[in-house]
């Protein structure tokens, strides 16, 4: 067994139950492409390879790869990409690995797991699915629904993006050493593209991030800087309203506001 580095966040894996219930909700196959990321260990990635005969992986901590890869070795083919998740094009590679789309798991890091989601959904047309193990509190602000004080800009952007389920809690001590928090699983769905925002990333961020910038003021005054109060109520949206009330489908709308009021602009 390998000593966790705080420095990279490395919480072990240890519940074999957890494990199992994992790869029940997972159901890995031998047609799956599958990327973990953050094998550590191995915990995950032996039972995921025995089931599929094929993993790759990515992980940034080189000193885990040689032990990882000799307890690999007879149960399938494993590949481990020693890199950053968040260096790593998951586009280009699907494309390598010659799979249509990826189905992507990992036990992420605390201190990093919301830029990976983020970077995961740059990616979200060579993706099949998610499961993820993370800080339970960021999974129920993933899974949040408006009017909730959890709901806000994490919640708004994966919620356009994917179909967010938080399937079971897991607790600190089926981990090694044990996290000061609960963790829970949780699935992402990509949404079929016509059911995806017809705006653009840029926008909805710009919105988004502004409304719940400043969480207790209205739209009229967090967006102040990027729609003034009838640009808001021509989108359908009241300018009284706090960012939280909002459906993922206002956004979209303000969104949409914002490349209109630049077209505008542009033709002045």
């Amino acid at each position: 067994m390998s000593a966790p580095k705080k420095g990279y966040g490395q919480h072990f894996l240890e519940d074999r139950g957890v494990i199992d219930r994992i790869l029940r909700v997972l159901a890995p196959s031998a047609v799956d492409t599958l990327l973990e990321i953050g094998p550590g260990e191995g915990a995950l990635t032996l039972p995921l390879l025995a089931a599929s005969g094929r993993l790759t992986a990515i992980e940034l901590d080189a000193e885990l790869i040689p032990a990882l890869q000799r307890r690999a070795a007879a149960l399938g083919k494993l590949a481990i990409i020693p890199a950053d998740i968040l260096q790593v094009d998951l586009t280009t590679l699907a494309q390598h690995l010659g799979a249509s789309k990826l189905r992507v798991v990992g036990n992420l890091p605390y201190y990093i797991s919301s830029p990976i989601l983020f970077h995961c959904l740059d990616h979200l047309q060579a993706i099949q699915d998610l499961h993820f193990m993370l800080q339970k509190e960021v999974v129920e602000r993933m899974a949040a629904a408006p009017g909730s004080k959890i709901y806000g800009r994490l919640s708004v952007m994966l919620q356009l993006a994917c179909r967010v389920e938080l399937l079971f809690d897991v607790p600190a001590r089926a981990f090694r050493p044990p996290p000061k928090v609960d963790s829970a699983v949780v699935r992402m769905l990509p949404l079929a593209p016509h059911e995806r925002p017809a705006a653009s990333a840029q926008d909805l961020q710009l919105v988004v991030k502004a409304a719940f910038a400043q969480r207790r003021k209205t739209l009229a005054n967090a967006l102040a800087q990027v729609l003034d109060r009838d640009a808001i109520r021509h989108a359908g949206v009241d300018p009284g309203a706090r960012a939280e009330t909002l459906e993922p489908a206002a956004f979209v709308r303000l969104a949409q506001a914002c490349a209109a009021r630049r077209r505008d602009a542009a033709t002045k």
